[in-house]
């Protein structure tokens, strides 16, 4: 289904949605998963402003509604995308934008596990994505100013955003922050935050309400492991190295572990090491903190460690296997919020509760940057850069992929520190 309604006018500018097809859609996703290095903020980041500011495909305030849905299991990113293309192409295109944003760090993953396990190396890209770094800042930081200036409209939707603001500083738990942040919403009615009825737009069905999420404030900024480099001593792959494991008891284990892959991020590192090293003994603990600094140098999160090790077990067959299986129960949660996105958006209680979220969203999406900031941002030249980004991105409006890459190469010159 091609999405060629649009959508009520959005923001000071009142542009209306653009019409978009499935593949191109789709071609601006994979790009976005190719440089969207820094984590899932900064990929939120860059999905707003290719696909709510320059595009129009959704409104920011729908947008910010599926930042908020995508973060309740799994990768909130990747569900973020499976959002975005279920609203506008149904199921199958919300799992093929998924897909597409998702390929080049299972790509990247497979080769760099392949590299690993062949030759106990891997390229020497951490100089590079340090560089990265302040320049991730600057993109949340733009994000957060393009959206809190559409949610905020009113008073108590600018105490929300600082709240929820502050409460990430003190790393609240963001479910509770939206949570109460809606409540606040059927409390006061969305009238009170400046808030208007929004018509329904092309949807994806119908189903069950969706529920509210939580943002997990974790970055893929952090050093990598001091073991991680230089890489030795590493067993040989294939499945022989831990007494033949099944294609289907590899997936069966990491489907179990997407059912219980709540807040994303980092929160997986210690169910997949608690699962994969200590009970399974699939992996031992220098291959899987390798494995976490290998998942560290893609753009996408930090969950193709699974990809890492089901190539370990059955090379690019298992890769997948293991990839698709932990991501299977966060796609199809997804499916059912958004189908009930799609019936219930329009009824004004459900509108009331997200006015409420809306603001707090914007609210979270701030604090990531400060959160993010000291691991990001050393020296001058750190901060310079930041300013300088933060600078191209607001004032002229370049594309994200140019201070990205000036930040990549002044990191692998070794001026960024």
């Amino acid at each position: 289904m091609k999405s060629d309604q649009a959508f009520p006018k959005d923001g000071e500018g009142g542009h209306p949605a653009l019409s978009a097809s499935l593949p191109s859609l789709m071609l601006r996703l994979l790009v976005i998963g190719a440089i969207g290095f820094g984590g899932g903020m900064a990929v939120i980041a860059l999905m707003e402003r290719e696909l709510v500011q320059k595009r129009r495909l959704l409104a920011a305030e729908e947008f910010l509604h599926g930042v908020g849905f995508g973060q309740l299991l799994g990768p909130f990113a990747v569900n973020t995308a499976f959002f975005v293309g279920c609203r506008l192409f149904g199921p199958l295109g919300g799992l093929l934008c998924a897909t597409a944003f998702m390929a080049p760090s299972v790509l990247i993953v497979i080769v760099l596990s392949w590299l690993y396990f062949a030759y106990h190396s891997i390229p020497s890209l951490q100089a590079a994505v340090q560089g990265v770094g302040p320049v991730v800042i600057a993109l949340i930081l733009a994000a957060g100013w393009s959206l809190g200036r559409k949610a905020i409209r009113r008073w108590p939707a600018a105490a929300v955003a600082l709240a929820a603001l502050a409460l990430s500083l003190f790393k609240v738990n963001a479910f509770y922050v939206l949570a109460a942040s809606g409540l606040l919403g059927l409390a006061l009615g969305r009238s009170r935050f400046g808030g208007q009825s929004s018509s329904k737009a092309a949807g994806c069905g119908e189903g069950a309400a969706p529920g509210a999420a939580g943002v997990v404030l974790s970055s893929k900024l952090s050093p990598l492991p001091a073991a991680a480099l230089p890489l030795e001593g590493t067993a040989a792959a294939g499945p022989a190295a831990v007494g033949g494991v099944g294609l289907a008891a590899l997936s069966w284990t990491f489907l179990k572990v997407g059912f219980v892959f709540f807040g994303g991020g980092f929160v997986l590192v210690p169910i997949l090491h608690q699962k994969l090293v200590t009970q399974l003994h699939w992996l031992n603990n220098r291959e899987f903190l390798d494995g976490v600094a290998i998942s560290n140098l893609t753009p996408g999160p930090i969950a193709v460690l699974a990809t890492f090790a089901g190539f370990h077990l059955h090379g690019v067959v298992g890769a997948l296997a293991a990839t698709l299986a932990l991501f299977a129960p966060a796609m199809v949660l997804m499916t059912v919020l958004t189908l009930g996105y799609g019936r219930f958006k329009g009824n004004e209680r459900f509108e009331d509760f997200l006015a409420g979220v809306s603001p707090a969203v914007a609210g979270l999406i701030v604090g990531a940057a400060f959160l993010l900031g000291p691991s990001a941002l050393h020296g001058l030249a750190g901060w310079s850069l930041m300013a300088l980004a933060l600078m191209m991105l607001l004032r002229f409006k370049v594309h994200p992929v140019v201070p990205l890459a000036v930040g990549a190469m002044l990191g692998a010159a070794g001026w960024i520190a």
